[in-house]
């Protein structure tokens, strides 16, 4: 394995892509890979300067949307979610969305994903994976922006489709259905939102109360109506953007939450000592991070460590790699559940930084628990999705 007959993206879905990585680190943390026609930023600092310039961008000046996607359902979602945009709008936009998720209960949706995993489990048979990995979080985010009474599985189902749009490599076929899944996620999203905003911001406030009385009663709408005063605070009045980024809430928890909880699994089957299933969880964040890489493209010329982007070029910005460093995580390839003040990049960081880690880790903790409990093990050498960026285990 080298960087000649390896790249960054090839390597996501390795056995073991981790010494490849590591290498990249030691002798290549910022370098031009011919392969991919990109940078590739691999170090912890090389990562921390990437995702904190302003002259980098989450997509190209010139396509803010995918050619493919312009003028669909899934394009006009795809352009305002706020993880796929820049610029002073989209940064109150940002505060909105990172508001309502900085106030969700994680409390509440571990609950709810150790209820849907033991319902799943208690069919009896083979482990319904991809209904635990997928599914059960989808569920619950749907939940907690109040979908219920079925409507929580359509979500959980239209999000599937949905995400099919998001990479690269996505095709007319998956463009499509990802539309259809965009109208109908927002015909089931949009009333529930119509309702936080004719409430108010005051009634979202008080929206905690009576969750607990079961299946999302009392606080039915409680991550939207969080959404609504979090952009009430930031000045927003535009509906449209809000239900966009309320589907937001479920494609950022689909694959990453995925991986995350088929990584713990793995982990455990590779005899991670681990009696704190939450500590383990959150290890498993840095060693064997859901999302291994993201891309920035150069607005304008960007210089790190004596070498320039020019404006057009783009980048790879390896998180996985960097979550590894040594100069920031000692013995970083070591799974140690507990690390003191872990430095982690797998969620981002600066302006980009997803503020979902929370609810992710909490999620990922009760199925997980929920499967230690019930004693279902895993296999400690699975292979993984063909994917570019996120590593998931075929369980």
């Amino acid at each position: 394995m080298s960087t000649t007959t390896v790249t960054p993206v090839e390597a996501v879905r390795l056995p073991d892509p981790y010494p490849f990585y590591a290498r990249l680190v030691a002798e290549r943390p910022f370098a031009f890979d011919e392969a991919l026609g990109a940078w590739v930023a691999a170090d912890a600092a090389a990562v921390r300067a990437v995702l904190g310039s302003g002259v980098l961008r989450v997509r190209p000046v010139a396509e803010p949307v995918p050619a493919g996607l312009a003028g669909t359902a899934a394009g006009e979602v795809f352009g305002q979610l706020v993880r796929m945009t820049d610029g002073a709008a989209t940064a109150r936009l940002k505060g909105a969305v990172a508001g309502a998720l900085a106030r969700a209960d994680t409390a509440y949706a571990g609950e709810l994903a150790a209820r849907f995993t033991r319902e799943a489990l208690a069919g009896g048979g083979e482990v319904p994976y991809e209904e635990l990995m997928f599914g059960v979080p989808a569920r619950v985010v749907a939940v907690l922006a109040g979908l219920t009474g079925g409507a929580d599985r359509e979500a959980a189902r239209a999000i599937a489709d949905f995400v099919r749009c998001i990479p690269a490599t996505a095709g007319p076929e998956d463009r499509e259905v990802a539309s259809v899944a965009a109208v109908r996620l927002r015909e089931l999203l949009g009333p529930v939102l119509d309702s936080a905003a004719a409430a108010g911001p005051e009634a979202a406030a008080g929206s905690g109360a009576g969750i607990r009385e079961g299946y999302g009663s009392g606080r039915a709408h409680a991550l939207l109506a969080e959404l609504v005063r979090a952009a009430d605070r930031e000045g927003l009045v535009d509906l449209g953007p809000l239900l966009s980024n309320a589907i937001g809430f479920l494609s950022q928890t689909y694959d990453a939450t995925a991986g995350l909880i088929g990584n713990t699994l793995v982990a455990l089957a590779r005899g991670a000592d681990a009696p704190d299933t939450g500590a383990l969880v959150r290890e498993v964040v840095r060693h064997d991070a859901p999302i291994q890489n993201t891309r920035r493209f150069a607005a304008g010329a960007f210089t790190h460590a004596g070498s320039t982007v020019e404006p057009g070029q783009q980048l790879l910005v390896v998180l996985a790699a960097a979550n590894r460093d040594p100069a920031v995580n000692p013995d970083p390839h070591t799974l140690h559940p507990g690390r003191v003040n872990p430095v982690i990049f797998t969620f981002g960081a600066a302006a980009h930084r997803c503020p979902g880690e929370p609810l992710a880790v909490a999620l990922a903790t009760a199925v997980v628990t929920e499967l230690r409990t019930a004693g279902w093990s895993t296999t400690a050498t699975p292979a993984y999705r063909p994917l570019a960026n996120a590593r998931i285990p075929l369980l």
